[in-house]
């Protein structure tokens, strides 16, 4: 194995653990969000969801992108804190709903989206970005996973490889408003360093430079997120009674996480050039064809009406 085979092992086994948090995560916060009523949608097998999801991101992005291009930093940071303190304090409170009363619940997710920013503002160390990021990620694919039905999130995995891959690649404003909100120290981003003594509060991190060797691994928090979705839906609308299971995890949905893995394994062929690549088109892709295959294994096609 080459020298640099071995130096990208550790951050790349980093990524891969990142996914697996996320998405083992996401499936254990199923029951606390369904108890608590955080669904995003009031029909899950609506066709129309995926592109009411994909119009509202497309406006939020526009929005980033025109506040970027004005230099409102303190807007952006604004927006964004107050984005992650919402669902680190849905996902807090959700998690402990059931085991206290609703207003205390409510005062310690509180309490947690306020160290948890103020961690981010004062402290913003990758490690600190990295977990904050898998418990926002997985809040989110919870969320979506329960609101969305299989076919609908069929969809909206699809229509985000086409759209991740053109805006990484043809018209490249992803990486504007990564890189933008990069600035700002919040963890839209995980960052793998790719030795030990790396900063991210000293050292930062910039898409734009690339003459000189960055000194950590970048991967959206949309690449964690999306897959989990999957998996997350996936043990709602195909797992159940009859459906062989895994550790309680349903086949199917143990099809789609480790699908998304490998196909986290593949994307980081590519990324070894140094250059920013689309994350969904290998991931999505391979969470599909994992949770295709289990399905097939398992025979559960229900949620296709066979």
């Amino acid at each position: 194995m080459s020298e640099f085979s071995l130096r990208s092992l550790v951050p790349y086994s980093g990524m891969l653990l990142l996914m697996l948090a996320t998405g083992l995560l996401s499936l254990l916060l199923i029951y606390p969000v369904t108890q608590a009523g955080l669904g995003a949608f009031e029909d899950p097998d609506s066709i129309a969801n995926p592109f009411v999801f994909l119009f509202i991101m497309l406006v939020f992005t526009a929005l980033l992108l025109l506040l970027i291009k004005w230099k409102a930093q303190t807007v952006i940071s604004a927006i964004i804190g107050i984005c992650l303190a919402l669902v680190i304090y849905y996902v807090v409170s959700s998690l402990i709903f059931s085991y206290v009363p609703t207003l205390p619940a409510s005062w310690i997710g509180i309490a947690a989206a306020v160290i948890v920013i103020l961690l981010l503002w004062y402290r913003p160390e990758w490690y600190v970005i990295n977990v904050s990021g898998i418990l926002i990620s997985a809040g989110c694919a919870a969320i979506f996973g329960i609101s969305l039905s299989i076919i609908p999130v069929l969809i909206l995995l699809i229509l985000l490889i086409v759209y991740d891959a053109v805006s990484v690649h043809r018209t490249k404003h992803m990486l504007t408003l990564a890189d933008g909100v990069l600035r700002q120290k919040m963890p839209i981003m995980f960052i793998v360093p790719k030795t030990r003594s790396y900063s991210y509060r000293n050292s930062g991190f910039s898409l734009q430079d690339s003459k000189e060797e960055r000194g950590a691994y970048m991967i959206g928090m949309g690449d964690m997120i999306m897959p989990a979705i999957l998996v997350v839906s996936a043990q709602v609308y195909a797992g159940g009674e009859g459906i062989l299971s895994v550790a309680g995890i349903a086949l199917p949905a143990l099809g789609a996480l480790i699908g998304g893995i490998i196909g986290l394994c593949s994307l980081m062929i590519p990324l070894n050039s140094g250059k920013p690549q689309p994350g969904l088109p290998y991931i999505n892709a391979g969470a599909i064809i994992g949770f295709l295959i289990c399905c097939a294994v398992t025979g559960s096609w229900a949620w296709i009406g066979l």
